[in-house]
């Protein structure tokens, strides 16, 4: 295997052990009884606005199971609530409530201080082509995600 290869996966093997302690230390902010991978379900409903959960499932790669237990915490805990889906009546939209939108907030500002502090050395344009770079092999993987599901139903 070529050397560059190999050091993509070292670097991101660390790179990912990381993001999910540092999940977990996000989500025990937002709240002490959340579990780590809510966060980014959190960050996804902040951004993206509301959601039918099978989206979510399908946005994760997560069976509908798995992300309907992640969803009864949240709203266990206040911090998102479902509403009927006004196109589907079988289905219902999930969004953060306004308590889960200020935990999340005062979480999220204090994540982006780190990576401010973090990256202090680093020039502006580096930032935004880790961040262009990022978003490209994110974009991929959606693409063949969404393509294995294609795949799959036919």
């Amino acid at each position: 295997m070529d050397e560059e290869f190999l050091a993509l996966e070292r670097e991101l093997t660390v790179f990912l052990r990381r993001a999910r302690a540092s999940s977990g230390e996000m989500a025990r902010a937002v709240h002490p009884d959340l579990e780590p991978a809510a966060y980014g379900l959190l960050l996804r409903l902040e951004d993206a606005g509301e959601q039918r959960a099978t989206d979510l499932a399908a946005y994760f790669g997560v069976g509908k199971a798995t992300m309907s237990r992640q969803l009864r915490a949240l709203e266990a805990l206040g911090l998102i609530a479902r509403r009927p889906d006004p196109f589907d009546g079988r289905a219902s939209l999930v969004a953060l409530t306004d308590e889960g939108r200020g935990r999340f907030s005062v979480v999220r500002n204090a994540r982006r201080e780190q990576y401010v502090r973090k990256l202090e050395g680093w020039d502006r344009a580096e930032i935004a082509e880790l961040a262009r770079l990022l978003h490209r092999l994110n974009t991929l993987q959606d693409e063949q995600e969404t393509g294995r599901l294609r795949s799959a139903r036919t």
